[in-house]
């Protein structure tokens, strides 16, 4: 008990000095949280040294997040975002993974290895994204709702991914195989259950707590509803924040939304805010002293491989001329579920300990970069646009 409060205390200091000035300086609240994690975890002060554990906890953060944007969505609205989340989800997918597979290959990996990091990385940060769409009012914009369909896709499509990972192993074995495409229609069927099984519970389960005529059971059906949902979904290995959307998703449409919505909020920024923490304490300068350059060159490449792939879907899906920039950087980093995607690989026997630590860096680096590199194209673009209006 005296260790929790002690690590809490140290969270709560570190975000406080970090993130003000993070915000005072124009990186904005998420490169603050990181820095901070950075500060006081394992690999700078050594304050707080159990990451995973940490990790664990505050992915809570990105699953209330999810469960907002959730109750937030209509049926209607999802329906007309199809394309968004399955064509345009899809192509960015398959455009990063293999412009990235074809990158680590070049670098002299073998082609197992380079196509099971391009799984991984292909998929970005949907609470690094969110956040920062969130923060200056995006969400609702076409590159908001686009950068989200994608998101959403691909928290989908990381099952896939996982399910592939035993096919690519050196030494193919048939339960592996088998296990992997039972594992994915396990995962279907679950999806069914929830959103059937779901929507038939939520008519008895609310009418019995509006008759209770007591607050406090709305948030705690609320924790309860989301939590377990994600819990299934977690089962059968999908995403965590895709259980936490279905669970929005399906109280959408009811008359508590609302309160519901007030009661999670406060919650959903301290978890997210600890989720950022911890991925900044991830950053091994252990790794990152002894392998500066590969480290630098794989973040580059990733960083830079994703933009170009996603410049050129910018142009394909009809994207504004003035966001298409701003969208490719905003998807351009690694994101959380590559850390569960390259841990299938390694048990899958494709890379060892020593690359996924180097991985681990570079994904935490590149969402490190994405903060700065949004704070840089708007200087760039206000600039540009003072140029214009001088000129004229």
């Amino acid at each position: 008990m005296e260790q929790l409060l002690a690590d809490s205390v140290i969270f709560l200091a570190a975000a406080l000095i970090a993130v003000p000035l993070s915000v005072r300086l124009g990186f904005g609240s998420v490169l603050g949280y990181l820095v901070a994690g950075a500060v006081i975890g394992p690999w700078g002060l050594r304050l707080v040294t159990d990451v995973h554990s940490i990790l664990d906890i505050s992915e809570l953060g990105i699953v209330l997040m999810m469960f907002i944007i959730g109750i937030e969505m209509e049926i209607d609205k999802l329906w007309a975002m199809r394309r968004s989340i399955f064509g345009y989800g899809a192509a960015q997918v398959v455009l990063c993974a293999t412009l990235l597979a074809a990158i680590f290959i070049a670098f002299g990996l073998s082609w197992r290895v380079g196509v099971a990091a391009g799984f991984a990385l292909s998929l970005s940060s949907t609470a690094m994204v969110i956040a920062i769409l969130e923060q200056n009012r995006l969400m609702d914009t076409p590159l908001g709702q686009t950068s989200f369909g994608i998101l959403l896709f691909q928290d989908i499509a990381a099952i896939p991914m996982i399910a592939l990972l035993p096919l690519l192993a050196p030494v193919l074995e048939d339960a592996s195989t088998s296990s992997g495409w039972l594992a994915t229609g396990k995962a279907l069927a679950m999806i069914a259950v929830v959103l059937v099984g779901g929507r038939f519970l939520l008519k008895y389960v609310l009418r019995m707590i509006q008759r209770s005529g007591t607050r406090e059971i709305f948030t705690i059906f609320a924790l309860l509803w989301v939590i377990g949902i994600s819990l299934l979904m977690h089962v059968v290995h999908l995403s965590m924040s895709l259980g936490a959307f279905m669970a929005g998703l399906l109280l959408a449409g009811s008359e508590c939304r609302e309160e519901i919505e007030s009661d999670m909020a406060p919650f959903k920024g301290i978890l997210l805010g600890l989720f950022f923490i911890a991925v900044g304490m991830t950053i091994d300068f252990g790794v990152l002293a002894d392998k500066t350059w590969l480290v630098a060159l794989l973040v580059t490449a990733v960083i830079g491989g994703k933009f170009l792939a996603l410049k050129y879907l910018a142009k394909r899906v009809n994207l504004p001329r003035e966001h298409r920039t701003h969208f490719a950087i905003l998807l351009s980093q690694g994101g959380e579920f590559a850390f569960v995607v390259m841990g299938a690989a390694q048990s899958a026997n494709l890379i060892h300990v020593e690359q996924l630590n180097v991985v681990t860096v570079v994904v935490a680096l590149s969402m490190a970069t994405t903060p700065l590199l949004v704070l840089a194209y708007r200087k760039l673009l206000g600039a540009s646009t003072a140029g214009h209006q001088a000129g004229s």
